[in-house]
C-alpha cells in the first residue's frame, strides 16, 4: 500500500508540475500582453484619460505629454486670454510651446490668431489702435508722425477721426466731441446717433454708414457705390444733376 501511494504521489506532482510551467507560460503571456498595451498607451495628464500613443503630442523642452485633444484646447484657451507666450501646462516648467511647432494639430484659425497675436504684441501699445468700427475693428498702427484727423480704414475703406479714435465727426471739433463725451458718458454709438441727428445726416440703406449732402439734389451716391434719395432713401439709378425725386415730392 505504501509503495502505490508513493508511485500515485509522483504521478500527481509529475502532473502538478506540467500545470504550473502552462500556468507560469500563460501568465508570461499575459504580463507581456499587458506590456505591450501599455507601451502603446498613455494617461493624459490633462483629462486624465488612457489615450494611445498616437494621440499624445508632447512639450517642447520638456517630458509632459498629453493628447491633441486637451492641447488644441490649452492653446485656445491661452489665446482668449490674450496670451502669446504659452508655456507647459505644468507650473513653473520649462517647457513651451509655439506656432509652427503646433502647427499639424492646430486649426488653421487658430494658428493664424496665434500668429496675429504675436505680431500685434511686438507693436508698442501707444501706437496701437483698432478701427472704431465693431464690424471691422482692424489693427492700425499710429507712427506718431504729421497729426492728422480725418483718416480712412485701409480694411473698411470708412472714415474716422485719427484723434479721438471714433467714427468721423464732420462738422465738430474734436475738442467740442471730447467735451461731449465728457458732459455725457455714454456709448460712442449713442454719440454719434446724436450727433449725426443734430447734422441732419442720413444713413446709406446700403451699407448704413452716415452720409452728409452738403447741397444740390436729392440725388447722392455713396462711396460703397449705392445710389439713394438723401431724403426718403428710395433706391436711384439715374446719375443726372437737379434730379428730382418723385417718391418724396423732393
Amino acid at each position: 500500500m505504501i509503495i502505490f501511494f508513493i508511485k500515485e504521489t509522483r504521478k500527481s506532482l509529475e502532473f502538478n508540475f506540467q500545470e504550473l510551467v502552462r500556468f507560469s507560460m500563460t501568465e508570461n503571456e499575459m504580463a507581456s500582453s499587458t506590456r505591450s498595451e501599455t507601451s502603446r498607451s498613455f494617461v493624459c495628464e490633462i483629462c486624465v484619460e488612457t489615450k494611445l500613443r498616437n494621440e499624445s503630442f508632447s512639450i517642447k523642452g520638456c517630458s509632459h505629454m498629453y493628447c491633441v485633444d486637451c492641447t488644441v484646447k490649452y492653446v485656445d484657451s491661452k489665446l482668449q486670454e490674450n496670451v502669446t507666450s504659452i508655456g507647459c501646462p505644468v507650473t513653473d516648467c520649462g517647457g513651451s510651446l509655439e506656432p509652427e511647432y503646433c502647427r499639424d494639430i492646430l486649426p488653421e484659425e487658430a494658428f493664424d490668431k496665434w500668429g496675429k497675436a504675436l505680431c500685434e504684441s511686438l507693436i508698442p501699445g501707444a501706437q496701437k489702435f483698432y478701427c472704431p468700427f465693431k464690424d471691422c475693428s482692424a489693427l492700425l498702427i499710429d507712427d506718431a508722425g504729421e497729426a492728422i484727423r480725418e483718416s480712412e480704414c485701409p480694411n473698411c475703406h470708412r472714415l474716422f477721426c485719427a484723434q479721438c479714435k471714433v467714427a468721423w465727426h464732420a462738422g465738430i471739433e474734436c475738442a467740442d466731441f471730447q467735451k461731449l463725451h465728457k458732459d455725457e458718458p455714454e456709448s460712442e454709438d449713442i454719440i454719434l446717433m446724436k450727433l449725426a441727428q443734430n447734422q441732419k445726416w442720413n444713413r446709406c440703406p446700403n451699407c448704413k454708414f452716415y452720409v452728409e449732402k452738403k447741397d444740390g439734389c436729392s440725388y447722392i451716391r455713396c462711396r460703397c457705390g449705392h445710389a439713394f434719395c438723401y431724403h426718403c432713401g428710395v433706391q436711384l439709378s439715374t446719375v443726372s444733376h437737379g434730379y428730382y425725386c418723385p417718391s418724396c415730392n423732393k
